[in-house]
């Protein structure tokens, strides 16, 4: 059995603001029927101390950046552990914005202590690999680099935009070797790099679609890291995410007005019904409903969207918005569903009991991102026959099929595929769309094909474990 010590900022169900979570809570689970044992390591945030009762310390940590800290274990979650610093995470807001709006100030002590604890406790629980996600953990393979004991890491993009660049001024507190600070190392144009960190650090890197892998070796997307990331690309992997089908299954999800399976899709029409209720849509089962759930950024391609949707409300769609981000955005939805009342309606923030109602009960979901790392939206889509309108990027590109004539004859499509950061791609694309809405046998069966496709970890897990035990043997 490989042991691995994950570490990440976030992990459902203890904490989420976004698909980090859902892959950081699901993966070991699935690696575990793959000969790995993950124990993952999050911050202690107020809602992940309030959810470890009956905890242990396992490794005290007497100054961690100005105050005493702990690593707590907890049969109440197990497989998890937490990173208890209340000087750092004892506060209200959320992981990295705080209740004002705007980011904290001391962010990058505190996830410069994130890392300096996993890869202490890497040290002491003897792992064999050490796994870490985004650039909040970016400089756990900094500290291991330069720790008594070689341990190997693996270093996860889930998504590239956000890189954790901070004021070279702040080098000094972070108890690293002057030889840290290089361009082979954290240095990153003159600041400091967590993100370019773990990349630098790590023995391998991964990223979590194989089209992602490739797109970020070009300069269009590699967000100034290219350069790096091309000269470490036989460490680089792309394996695809997936869904806890456990969790995600329409036929026991609670969320759901009523619940429905791939042999009996019918009962989707009581979470239609329940959903134009919901979003304040006219009752209309013959409309099709197409949704929206993401951020509203401009990587999400919310305003291509908002560009597009008045070509669905001349085809008679229905439109759902689901999401929070941009401020302008957010008014931008409001004002359009507005003036569609009964045909357009905006949910401005974030229920994951709706975001399962709106996969179990509209017609097509579109995900019209100008990039997109993986996304997991559109495999929940596939799971409870919402068909995917997806712009053709990074894993979403991987993971549906357009319903173009060969795949329509070979009886394969799952969805519809548009150019990405195009208004009129993707209008156009959803005219595709309701086009196929309107030919129901056609329309069946490609909401079938969806809900067939296997959107489980099982296939990437194999691929996690083997990249694991393989930086496990080599280094053991």
């Amino acid at each position: 059995m490989v042991k691995v010590l994950a570490v990440a900022s976030e992990a459902y169900p203890l904490i989420k603001t976004g698909g980090l979570a859902d892959a950081v809570g699901a993966l070991p689970g699935a690696l575990a029927t793959q000969g790995v044992q993950v124990t993952t390591l999050v911050p202690g945030y107020r809602a992940v101390r309030a959810a470890l009762v009956r905890s242990r310390s396992v490794l005290d940590l007497p100054d961690l950046f100005g105050g005493p800290a702990r690593i707590l274990d907890s049969r109440s979650v197990p497989g998890v552990m937490a990173l208890d610093a209340p000087h750092l995470f004892d506060r209200p807001g959320g992981p990295y914005v705080a209740p004002g709006g705007g980011e904290w100030g001391d962010n990058a002590i505190r996830f410069a202590a994130l890392g300096r604890a996993a890869a202490a406790l890497a040290q002491a629980m003897r792992a064999d690999v050490l796994h870490a996600h985004d650039w909040q953990a970016g400089l756990a393979p900094a500290y291991l680099r330069f720790a008594p004991r070689r341990i190997p890491c693996l270093f996860t993009i889930h998504n590239l935009a956000y890189q954790g660049k901070f004021p070279a001024a702040l080098f000094p507190a972070l108890g690293l070797p002057d030889a840290a600070f290089a361009r082979e190392g954290l240095e990153y144009y003159g600041a400091i790099g967590f993100l370019k960190a773990g990349l630098w650090f790590a023995d391998a890197i991964n990223t979590v679609s194989p089209s992602y892998a490739e797109e970020i070796l070009t300069p269009e997307g590699g967000m100034g890291l290219d350069g790096l990331l091309r000269g470490r690309a036989g460490d680089l992997h792309g394996i695809l995410n997936g869904l806890d089908v456990a969790d995600w299954d329409p036929a026991a999800d609670a969320a759901l007005a009523a619940n429905f399976s791939a042999g009996d899709a019918a009962p989707r029409a009581a979470n239609k019904a329940a959903l134009q209720a919901r979003f304040g849509l006219t009752a209309d089962p013959g409309a099709p409903l197409v949704a929206f759930i993401g951020r509203l950024a401009w990587q999400k391609g919310a305003d291509l969207l908002l560009e597009a949707a008045p070509a669905l409300m001349q085809a008679g769609a229905q439109l759902a918005l689901l999401g929070s981000g941009e401020a302008a955005l957010e008014g931008a939805c409001r004002g359009f569903a507005a003036a569609h009342a009964g045909r357009a309606g905006t949910f401005i923030g974030f229920d994951e009991g709706l975001a399962r109602l709106v996969y179990g009960g509209a017609d097509m979901l579109v995900v019209p991102s100008r990039f997109e790392p993986c996304g997991l939206a559109q495999l929940a889509a596939l799971r409870y026959g919402a068909v995917p309108v997806v712009a053709r990027t990074g894993g979403l590109g991987d993971t549906v099929i357009d319903a173009s004539p060969m795949a329509l004859a070979a009886g394969c499509a799952t969805g519809v595929q548009v150019a990405p950061g195009r208004a009129d791609a993707l209008a156009a694309g959803m005219r595709r769309a309701l086009a196929l809405f309107r030919d129901a046998p056609t329309w069946r069966a490609i909401q079938a094909n969806g809900m067939a496709t296997d959107v489980s970890w099982g296939p990437s897990a194999a691929r996690y474990a083997a990249l694991l035990k393989g930086l496990a043997a080599r280094h053991g």
